[in-house]
């Protein structure tokens, strides 16, 4: 993705408004390409400017899920990477099973926008951000690219929901990459955000344990951009991480595609809940002329 997130244990919640798909019975494979988007950021930079270039808590409108990403294990499942020590590598082969609470891998997924399951890699000073989709093979094991061409401590979310289950959930795990490694301040707060030759304005504010209203607007040579495509299902899609412990939340915007109401831009708007105060950092995901982009943002929550 170019140059812009269930957490257990993580109290409050995200509004997410979308729903999830059908059911796929993914004992059957490999199923479908890999995808692989990618954000990198090296230098703090005041007007919020990005450098380099899922989904738990899926609810329907008004239902706020939990956060989620803060345990490798959690309702009987477990994230676990065959390699969680690796060398750096701008083109590594990540492969990882979900496996149930008879350690056996599940091989059975709902859709959640149009994905089986959906892959964020970070570094845990925020400095990177990947939003990746894998293919899982018939024995259960998911495999994807990814860019860990930089040293450092990752942090591995899955974002899925098992066919067994009513609702999804987000698991995590440490990656641990080796090389020479100096983390990166977090850039300052800032509401604007360029994704050449795109940029997004941030309008509003999140207060800790209040639903925030947040609104990005898309513009490119001081144009609105009215044709915004959908990506995943939506105009937008929002992973919100909490600096210091990487709590993770992914919302959508109001609105869908096609609803008869929703416009393809300037805007994409969207109900977000944090629950504590600090500072998040939240990387928003569109898709115009073809290519999905990312800009990224500091904010800093305040209490209610």
């Amino acid at each position: 993705m170019n140059a812009i997130a269930k957490v257990g244990a993580f109290a409050g919640a995200v509004v997410a408004l979308g729903g999830l798909g059908s059911a796929v019975g993914a004992s059957v494979g490999p199923l479908g390409e890999p995808e692989r988007q990618t954000h990198k950021e090296h230098a703090a930079n005041g007007d919020g400017n990005t450098g380099h270039g899922g989904h738990a808590g899926h609810g329907a409108a008004g239902k706020a899920p939990a956060a989620t990403g803060l345990n490798v294990s959690d309702a009987g499942y477990t994230l676990d990477l065959v390699e969680d020590r690796r060398q750096r590598s701008a083109s590594a082969t990540l492969r990882f099973r979900i496996l149930g609470d008879d350690h056996e891998p599940v091989t059975r997924f709902e859709t959640a926008h149009g994905k089986l399951l959906h892959l964020i890699v970070v570094r845990r000073d925020l400095a990177t951000y990947e939003h990746l989709h894998p293919v899982m093979a018939t024995d259960g094991t998911w495999s994807v690219t990814a860019d860990l061409a930089d040293a450092g401590t990752y942090r591995v979310f899955a974002d899925f929901r098992p066919a067994a289950e009513a609702e999804g959930l987000t698991l995590g795990q440490d990656l641990f990459v080796a090389g020479p490694y100096e983390p990166e301040p977090l850039p300052p707060a800032a509401a604007t955000s360029t994704v050449s030759p795109y940029q997004v304005d941030l309008d509003g504010h999140l207060v800790a344990g209040k639903t925030s209203r947040l609104t990005l607007t898309v513009t490119t040579d001081g144009e609105p951009v009215t044709d915004l495509e959908p990506y995943l299902e939506a105009y937008g899609h929002l992973v919100v991480l909490r600096d210091g412990d990487l709590a993770y939340l992914h919302v959508h915007p109001e609105g869908a595609p096609g609803d008869g109401r929703t416009e393809p831009g300037p805007e994409i708007t969207f109900s977000a809940e944090v629950p504590s105060a600090g500072t998040y950092r939240l990387f928003l995901d569109f898709k115009h002329a073809g290519q999905v982009r990312t800009a990224a943002f500091t904010a800093v929550a305040e209490s209610h």
